[in-house]
């Protein structure tokens, strides 16, 4: 059975290279454009890890991880950050929020793969 991973990002084409990397590495993918929508699509359903940007309209990536935290069936979902956000503050408030990891854009696919599967239990 494949894992799935939620892109929340509001740039479509991001979410397009994310998923398409996400695909051919085997995973099913949800997309969400900002962090009200990646709300809703925590409906039950078992996500594996989420990949979430930072600067979103709406409810920012930091905001809607601490939102994930708060949620009983989510609140050990792995979240990488993948933002343009590089300061060390922005990746403490990450951190401190649940983020697991944190990738800077523009980011290489391996890379994303990489720190995904070391997330992703089998």
């Amino acid at each position: 059975m494949s894992k799935t991973i939620l892109i929340v990002d509001d740039s479509s084409s991001l979410r397009t290279v994310v998923n398409l990397a996400l695909k051919r590495a085997g995973y099913d993918v949800i997309e969400a454009v900002d962090g009200e929508d990646g709300l809703t699509k925590l409906d039950g359903r078992k996500i594996n890890l989420i990949v979430c940007d930072v600067n979103m309209p709406r409810l920012n990536g930091i905001e809607f991880v601490a939102k994930v935290k708060q949620h009983p069936r989510y609140k050990f979902t792995p979240v990488v950050m993948l933002t343009t956000e590089g300061q060390d503050a922005k990746k403490e408030q990450g951190r401190a929020a649940g983020a697991k990891a944190w990738i800077v854009k523009p980011f290489n696919p391996p890379v994303l793969l990489d720190a995904i599967a070391k997330l992703v239990l089998p």
